[in-house]
């Protein structure tokens, strides 16, 4: 699997499976556009880059603001002069609006829900709109969004969550079909539990989910970013060169199960 000529822009990758898909896509071959509201954080993924022997660039963006998600396209046009891939993945919660993330749905915080669906949803079809044209006249490229299981299912307490990976799955799927005939790819991978600094916050301070959590998956631990950043990345490759519309899932099990209790006895 390599990336060698290829330029991928990545949003949200200063850490967890970001972080991790940029340095495997320097490590392949590629050059990276690191993009991500912690600039600082963004700059130190690119040193590691430069460290390896890869070429990369840090962009800051806020992901709420359009005019940003523009600048980021230019400021990678400016530097690589093209966009190959694109791995929409940022996503977070800013200290600001943490009390009010889980919630039951009569309980929703506006406020929570506008911003969920702007940074997870709208910064994902702003950023391809403004790719899609890009990679048409390129002759291709792949889009790998990152959605979750939680697209696919539902949680206690995450409707915007929830409802915001629901539709980026969709829209993976939309995208797919519409582009095909111009050779651009696009997928989402659907993550299970994750060790990302998003769930460690409901693992250290919701008492007994971390072994909840545990029990709940066949494979008995967490995944790892770079365990998701491989998927990203296989979806992104020429492996996958008969691979567009799919919804990716790597959740250690989890969702292979009906939830009801095992039969056998221990």
């Amino acid at each position: 699997m390599r990336f060698d000529g290829k330029v991928g822009l990545i949003t949200g990758a200063a850490s967890g499976i970001g972080r991790a898909t940029a340095l495997g896509f320097a490590r392949a071959g590629g050059t990276v556009a690191v993009a991500d509201l912690n600039e600082p954080a963004a700059a130190a993924v690119v040193a590691e880059i430069t460290a390896m022997g890869g070429q990369a660039v840090a962009i800051a963006t806020d992901l709420t603001k359009p005019a940003e998600i523009h600048a980021m396209i230019g400021r990678t046009l400016d530097a690589f002069g093209r966009i190959d891939v694109l791995h929409n993945n940022a996503f977070g919660v800013p200290p600001t609006l943490q009390k009010g993330r889980i919630a039951r749905v009569a309980e929703i915080d506006q406020e929570v829900w506008d911003y969920t669906l702007q940074v997870g949803l709208t910064a994902v079809m702003q950023a391809t709109r403004s790719v899609l044209p890009l990679m048409q006249k390129q002759g291709g490229g792949a889009i790998v969004n990152t959605a979750s299981i939680s697209g696919l299912f539902g949680d206690y307490g995450l409707a915007a969550y929830n409802a915001m990976k629901a539709a980026v799955v969709n829209f993976t799927r939309v995208v797919a079909m519409e582009y095909a005939g111009d050779g651009i790819r696009c997928n989402c991978i659907c993550p299970g539990a994750i060790d990302t600094p998003l769930l460690q916050r409901s693992l250290t301070t919701i008492h007994g989910f971390a072994d909840a959590t545990l029990a709940a998956i066949p494979m008995g631990r967490l995944g790892t970013p770079e365990e998701m950043a491989n998927v990203a990345l296989f979806l992104a490759s020429d492996l996958a060169s008969y691979v567009t519309g799919s919804a990716f899932v790597a959740d250690g099990g989890l969702t292979a199960k009906t939830g009801l209790p095992t039969r056998f006895r221990n």
